[in-house]
């Protein structure tokens, strides 16, 4: 399988994180976004104009939750908890985080590397932030459910970006938002994704 990924990309380094848990190899393709000439070379390699895409031997896919309900029907449900109602939420938290949040994703915008501390919010960005501290309360421990899968991937590339902008989730949330943050997947995924903005 190759991975299609682009520099800074949230949903790419989500999509890899999967792949880590899957124990699945992978060959990669770096497109730094933003560079001269990246929008003609990204339309090259994906269709749709946007990462991650991942080539197989069944065709392409596109869009981070099809790669992930790809790889998790290939691979035996492994990226979904077992339970038919845990599964369920976990498919429900995964697609409000690709659908929603615009206003944590319009004033906090993703970087691996250091950024200022966000010193405003928006009212807008004030109730997702409230969602926010909601859904990680619900958290049953380290991850969201027993074992990590792939609504923890979502939340944990989330919770390192609020914590780049000093924002620091409350009570019971902070737990999850710790845990997350010290998950040694995360940090592996960022380091990849400080070493993809060192390719050519």
């Amino acid at each position: 399988m190759t991975l299609i990924v682009g520099t800074e990309s949230t949903w790419s380094l989500r999509v890899w994180m999967c792949l880590q848990m899957l124990k699945q190899p992978v060959k990669l393709e770096v497109v730094h976004l933003g560079a001269p000439g990246y929008s003609s070379k990204l339309l090259r390699l994906s269709q749709s104009g946007l990462v991650p895409v991942l080539k197989t031997e069944h065709g392409a896919i596109h869009d981070s939750m099809a790669i992930i309900e790809y790889l998790n029907e290939r691979y035996d449900g492994a990226l979904y908890p077992k339970s038919t109602m845990e599964r369920a939420l976990a498919r429900s938290l995964c697609a409000e985080v690709h659908s929603g949040f615009m206003a944590l994703r319009e004033q906090c915008g993703f970087s691996v590397k250091p950024v200022a501390p966000l010193t405003q919010r928006s009212p807008e960005l004030s109730d997702e932030l409230q969602r926010i501290e909601r859904i990680f309360a619900r958290a049953k421990g380290r991850f969201m459910f027993s074992e990590p899968c792939a609504v923890d991937t979502m939340f944990a590339v989330m919770a390192y970006r609020l914590e780049s902008y000093g924002i620091h989730l409350n009570t019971s949330a902070a737990k999850y938002q710790k845990s997350l943050i010290e998950w040694s997947l995360l940090q592996q995924a960022l380091a990849e994704g400080r070493r993809w903005l060192t390719l050519e």
